[in-house]
């Protein structure tokens, strides 16, 4: 995800049903104003607390069809969180979660995309974040893809889900207790523009 994402993250089920090639592999570029990062931890048990990442961006190469998916490659900017609470934003950009300072991208690299159906499958690679490297797998849904109604574009229509645990990337803070949760569970909604 060099989108920077965690996330993608998240374009990871591109990847469906192969058959004779007659579509060449294209270049797509995500959308900025249609790509969302979102994630969710829960603060002392009683409710999941929601963030988002205003910033990323990203590409990778789709054979429309075949359904296959490579190259793909997403970066976030972890100074870019928001979780509508101006002193908690600080707090998650501070050492004890993001570290933004220090590494001000997330990064997500593909290594491998793996169908299921037409529409569905995973999507693994490497993510970054706070400087440590981690595999991470997505669940990724194709919906859509074809001419876009607006302007001269032929556009992918994604969502990726994953789950992942931060102290696996080395944010500790307030698992003693149960204050804030260990497990992250991210949702990216993008469109990506073909080039």
């Amino acid at each position: 995800m060099r989108l920077t994402s965690l996330p993608a993250a998240a374009l990871a089920m591109l990847a469906a049903t192969a058959g004779p090639s007659r579509a060449e592999p294209r270049q797509y570029a995500i959308d900025p104003a249609h790509f969302s990062i979102v994630f969710n931890a829960v603060h002392i048990g009683y409710a999941p607390t929601w963030g988002m990442f205003l910033k990323g961006k990203g590409g990778f190469t789709f054979d429309e069809e075949t359904r296959a998916l490579t190259e793909l490659s997403v970066e976030i900017e972890a100074a870019s969180v928001f979780s509508n609470d101006e002193r908690r934003g600080g707090h998650l950009r501070s050492n004890d979660f993001l570290a933004a300072d220090a590494h001000p991208l997330i990064t997500f690299d593909m290594t491998e995309a793996r169908p299921e159906t037409k529409t569905t499958g995973t999507v693994t690679g490497e993510l970054t974040l706070r400087g440590v490297t981690r595999p991470v797998t997505l669940d990724v849904t194709l919906n859509k893809v074809g001419p876009y109604p607006f302007g001269n574009t032929h556009v992918v229509g994604v969502s990726a889900r994953t789950v992942l645990k931060r102290s696996d990337f080395g944010s500790t803070y307030a698992l003693e207790g149960g204050l804030v949760g260990d497990e992250v569970e991210i949702r990216i909604d993008l469109e990506a523009i073909r080039q």
